[in-house]
């Protein structure tokens, strides 16, 4: 395995004037408990929660892709913004789990809502939502967007290898969504950092049904078709990315943890979350964990997290939200936005 850089050269931006409308939500009807993990794959519930913090997680059903998912956390926030699909023009779609490799997933919601909107999907794995937001921020910022859809959805049941008893019970599948319309001068991204390092690209990788090695009896038998994490490792990057990328946008925004009304980090592990955030020193009850009933949902557990405390009503205008996307790539992408 690659040797993680000790290192990050973080580029700050900021990008204001912008404003989240609504959010939306979806996570599939199936709950797998880890009793339910125990009895049909003999995994150990005890040693799951406590190296994960994950009790249950949400596996699609047979008839279910990611696009379904993330239509369905469309669906949502467009309702709750009382937003006419019509008036979407521009549809981002953060996935590493799409339904093929062509056409995008983003065409496939876009069609599934008629939509009359450009629509691409963005590939960064858990930081894909960081990215999406970003990205379609831009468009509204620069005034070529008057109303964008952002969604992070992905469905890691469908490459995580039932055999692998490390990896198989950290993941479920959902989405999350967010509608973009111009703000405020002071809404938005007050500050962020999107980053990337290939050098750790084999510490997390699905190495098959790609170009360097398509599908065949032979990858499939290897299992190579599935998730691969070299999880000590990932770890290690995760908590310092994490700390490091939170202290530099901070730091940009000339912020302090008390500023922050929410932290809310990806759902990748409980150790992760709470070794960050001890470092970073934020008072427990500001950092937002769902990962107990949802697991990793990877591009989907940011904008679920986010979906759950805006229907709780605990986001009020102005304020300072912090947080941060991490995973395959290695990618990661940390922001500050001013409600």
């Amino acid at each position: 395995m690659s040797n993680v850089p000790l290192t990050v050269e973080p580029r700050i931006r900021s990008l204001t004037g912008v404003r989240i409308v609504e959010t939306g939500s979806y996570v599939p009807e199936v709950v797998v408990t880890n009793e339910d993990l125990k009895r049909t794959h003999g995994f150990d519930p005890d040693w799951i929660w406590n190296r994960t913090g994950i009790r249950e997680r949400r596996f699609a059903a047979p008839h279910q892709a990611t696009s379904d998912l993330c239509a369905q956390a469309a669906i949502r926030c467009l309702k709750a913004a009382d937003c006419d699909p019509s008036e979407i023009d521009l549809l981002v779609v953060g996935t590493f789990t799409p339904d093929m490799c062509f056409p995008s997933t983003a065409c496939l919601v876009q069609d599934r809502l008629k939509l009359n909107c450009p629509a691409f999907d963005i590939q960064a794995a858990c930081a894909g939502f960081v990215y999406a937001l970003v990205a379609a921020a831009q468009f509204v910022a620069s005034g070529t967007s008057k109303k964008a859809l952002v969604i992070g959805g992905d469905c890691n049941s469908r490459v995580i290898n039932p055999g692998d008893l490390k990896s198989f019970p950290l993941f479920g599948d959902g989405a999350g969504a967010v509608l973009l319309e111009p703000g405020s001068s002071d809404q938005g991204l007050v500050s962020y950092q999107l980053g990337s390092d290939g050098s750790g690209g084999d510490l997390l990788n699905r190495p098959a049904c790609g170009s360097r090695i398509p599908p065949s009896h032979e990858a499939l038998d290897q299992g190579l078709q599935y998730l691969t994490m070299d999880g000590r490792a990932v770890f290690k990057w995760a908590v310092r990315i994490l700390t490091d990328s939170t202290l530099a946008v901070l730091r940009h925004a000339s912020k302090s943890v008390p500023n922050v009304r929410w932290f809310i980090p990806h759902q990748a592990n409980i150790r992760i979350i709470n070794a960050a955030g001890d470092v970073l020193e934020f008072p427990r009850e500001s950092v937002y964990k769902n990962l107990d009933r949802f697991g990793n949902t990877s591009a989907g557990s940011i904008p679920i997290a986010l979906d759950e405390l805006v229907r709780r009503g605990d986001i009020d205008r102005g304020d300072l939200i912090l947080s941060s996307g991490f995973g395959a790539g290695l990618t990661w992408g940390t922001l500050l936005w001013r409600w």
